[in-house]
């Protein structure tokens, strides 16, 4: 499971589609495959808890990316706690 990763320049916008973070977007990295996250964790902004999200069907792709995706949809699937 991959956590939040706002500094790695061959990434992806993540698009949370639904539950507690519907709405929101993070900026992710791929796996060394070259694949977006299976699943990713974000941590909540108060307390000792990270929310999963599954990867979902939904991809976009811009003009100029090639061929790997520049967002893709997660599903909400459950809360962790500490």
């Amino acid at each position: 499971m991959a956590c939040m990763d706002t500094t790695q320049a061959r990434g992806y916008t993540a698009k949370l589609i639904d539950g507690p973070l519907e709405g929101k977007t993070i900026s992710t990295s791929f796996l060394e495959s070259g694949d977006p996250q299976p699943l990713i964790e974000i941590p909540a902004e108060a307390g000792d808890k990270r929310f999963s999200y599954a990867r979902a069907g939904g991809l976009e792709f811009a003009g100029d990316a090639g061929e790997r995706p520049t967002a893709v949809e997660y599903r909400y699937r459950e809360t962790l706690f500490n």
